[in-house]
């Protein structure tokens, strides 16, 4: 029988339950995986909580994993087999699991080179990454860049990948110690936002001109204020909301502020098309294995713990990826 982690409604990580599930064979378009490692991620708690609701209760989360594919059904990519080590991240959940049935055309082949824990602390937080420096707003040379979070899971991939691309880059970190490991990972100014403005901060690095693009996971506690770092035309990235949803915005306060863009990017929409997925995914693998970008994984925790792990994401007491061992 296989394992995983299911909740039975939404709450607390109190609802997550270690328990048997079945696992069936492959329909066409699917493929069966077996999960060798898994990874943690704040859109697993904001499935957990109900933020995004899920159907179907009792059900399993988690959106990134790596592993084997055990069998095949019909009418799946030609570049997959079994046998095959594959990685994801993506719809629709279950990745907190010993083994499940996916659609095939949402798994990446993962190179040599990148073994499973990494493949699965990277797949969502640096394929986010990707779109984000790449095709929201392309960082180019010269540009300055506020990334908030910038010691978390995807700030310190970010941090990394926008210095490769020549951008000056600031994060917001929320202790000297995280500071420090901002700045060992490409920041080169970090603002412990505890006991900082971090809005006078980024007027005084650049001389009150502003930037041309600010990224903020952080939502209702960081939004406004990242939206007056901008410079005119300037865009602002709310891509998550660890601190709650941001506050609507009307159309003209954009106007007031400069005449600003807005966007709230979802990596399932980036990567709908799986030409999409595979261009991601090589982008990503092509900066890990040039040494670039260095995936950091500062916590493990046995999937049967997920509960706790979840405790310490939502507490900030993790840096870096989160892995879950199978």
């Amino acid at each position: 029988m296989t394992k995983a982690i299911r909740i039975h409604e939404a709450g607390g990580p109190e609802q997550m339950v270690w328990e048997d599930v079945q696992v069936g064979d492959p329909g066409p378009g699917e493929a069966r995986i077996r999960h060798t490692a898994v990874g943690l991620n704040y859109i697993d708690v904001y499935q957990r909580m109900g933020m995004y609701p899920l159907p179907g209760l009792p059900t399993v989360i988690g959106m990134e994993a790596a592993g084997v594919i055990e069998a095949l059904g019909e009418d799946t990519p030609d570049d997959l087999a079994v046998g095959m080590r594959v990685a994801y991240a993506d719809n629709p959940p279950g990745a907190y699991s010993q083994a499940r049935v996916i659609p095939a055309h949402r798994l990446v082949p993962v190179p040599d080179g990148i073994d499973d824990n990494t493949a699965a602390a990277m797949m969502l937080q640096g394929m986010t990454a990707e779109y984000l420096l790449r095709r929201t707003y392309e960082v180019k040379p010269g540009d300055t860049i506020l990334f908030h979070a910038a010691a978390g899971g995807v700030g310190l991939i970010a941090c990394q990948w926008a210095k490769h691309l020549g951008a000056t880059v600031i994060g917001t970190v929320g202790s000297d110690e995280k500071a420090e490991l901002a700045r060992a990972h490409g920041c080169d100014h970090t603002i412990v936002y505890t006991r900082e403005n971090f809005l006078d901060r980024v007027m005084e690095i650049t001389g009150g001109a502003g930037l041309p693009v600010v990224y903020d996971s952080v939502g209702k506690d960081t939004f406004v204020d990242s939206m007056k770092c901008l410079k005119p035309r300037g865009l602002a990235v709310n891509f998550g909301n660890a601190s709650g949803p941001a506050e609507p915005v009307a159309p003209g306060d954009l106007a007031k502020m400069g005449c600003i863009y807005l966007t709230r990017p979802s990596l399932m929409v980036y990567n709908a098309k799986r030409e999409d997925l595979l261009a991601s995914a090589k982008a990503l693998f092509d900066v890990v294995l040039a040494g670039h970008v260095k995936i950091e994984i500062h916590q493990t925790y046995p999937l049967a713990d997920a509960a706790q792990a979840h405790r310490d994401l939502e507490g900030r007491k993790t840096t870096g990826s989160t892995v879950f061992t199978v």
